[in-house]
């Protein structure tokens, strides 16, 4: 019998450090999607204010997701 081969190799992935910076397009379709909800409203004149505080809400915490994704995406940089 042969020994097994017990070497792992570590593969990293070799990617780009700037493709992390792809995840933080999320915030920018986002707001278009907002926009694009404000303007039905002020053209078909439905009532929005059943969306307010839900929305406010969640930018808030999208407020600290964008900070957390930024951390995230310069660490690369921070071994310079």
């Amino acid at each position: 019998m042969e020994p097994l081969n017990s070497d792992y190799e570590v593969v990293a992935r070799a990617s780009h450090p700037r493709a992390r910076f792809n995840w933080l397009y999320i915030f920018p379709v986002l707001g278009g999607l907002w926009l694009l909800y404000l303007l039905a409203a002020a053209v078909f004149q439905f009532s929005i204010s059943d969306v307010i505080d839900p929305i406010m809400s969640f930018m808030l915490v999208l407020f600290f997701v964008l900070a957390g994704l930024l951390f995230w995406a310069l660490a690369p940089k921070a071994n310079r």
